[in-house]
């Protein structure tokens, strides 16, 4: 119940009923990263997600760097397309985090629509976020 209740804080899974959270943490692996570890680097091919459930992480992409912590989901572009990815993740904290593999993110998606719903509505929030215009200041 306590992965659910992690789970529950992600913009990722908000839609998505308890009963169904229960699947999708039974399929979560728990791993940490100590201080100043890198969790995913740039370019790198992989096919999973992590949900970060205590500590804080910076993304650093060529054009922006940013901070992220509790309940923030990196990585979800390789559960949909394994390609190269984008950023460096690296732990400013140390981190415990869930990661999600693509075979169990693909599964969870064609059973569950909320979990679709999720997903295609954080995408649509972050395309927005880094599109929108810089505040006139």
């Amino acid at each position: 119940m306590e992965r659910v209740a992690h789970l529950r804080r992600v913009a990722l899974f908000s839609a998505t009923p308890d009963r169904v959270l229960a699947g999708v943490a039974g399929v979560l692996d728990e791993v940490s990263f100590a201080k100043g570890e890198v969790l995913m680097h740039e370019g790198d091919i992989e096919d999973w997600l992590f949900v970060v459930v205590r500590g804080r992480v910076q993304v650093t992409r060529v054009d922006r760097v940013v901070e992220m912590g509790d309940g923030s989901v990196v990585g979800e572009l390789a559960a949909l397309d394994p390609r190269p990815r984008t950023a460096t993740v690296t732990a400013l904290d140390p981190v415990t985090a869930f990661r999600l593999t693509k075979p169990a993110f693909d599964e969870a998606v064609r059973t569950r629509p909320e979990i679709a719903l999720g997903v295609i509505t954080e995408l649509v929030r972050r395309i927005r976020e880094t599109h929108r215009p810089p505040a006139n200041g």
